[in-house]
């Protein structure tokens, strides 16, 4: 039984899966606008062009993505992504990339559990943890 994570970017979904493309590789499957939908429009009204919903591959991870409620209002908290990469030049490279216009909260180091471990909050609000396995 997989769990897959589903982010509500509010209003800046595709703004957020083109930063993913670019900051992590980051390649969409699928993207479906609220004009998409064969039953009818259920986002708020103006919202036509808003994305309803996206997935994205981050290497063998599947995360899911919508514009939600449309509200401008996005809040990510109590969770974050970990994200295993296959060295310590690739957590750096993803790390800087994910803290343009975002907060590093612990830069890369080693830790006694990983030799490059480090946290980061991007510009949308969504925690990653990046690491390189110990």
């Amino acid at each position: 039984m997989p769990i897959q994570p589903y982010l509500f970017f509010e209003g800046r979904c595709e703004e957020a899966l083109g930063f993913y493309r670019d900051a992590l590789g980051a390649e969409i499957v699928a993207l479906m606008r609220f004009r998409d939908n064969p039953d009818g429009l259920y986002g708020p009204p103006g919202s036509e062009e808003k994305v309803m919903h996206a997935e994205m591959r981050i290497g063998d991870a599947s995360v899911m993505a919508s514009d939600g409620g449309c509200t401008e209002a996005t809040r990510f908290a109590g969770f974050g992504l970990a994200v295993t990469l296959a060295d310590e030049a690739t957590v750096d490279r993803h790390f800087a990339a994910l803290a343009e216009g975002g907060e590093p909260r612990m830069p890369p180091e080693k830790t006694f559990f990983s030799p490059r471990f480090g946290v980061v909050v991007d510009r949308f609000g969504v925690q990653w943890m990046l690491m390189v396995a110990g």
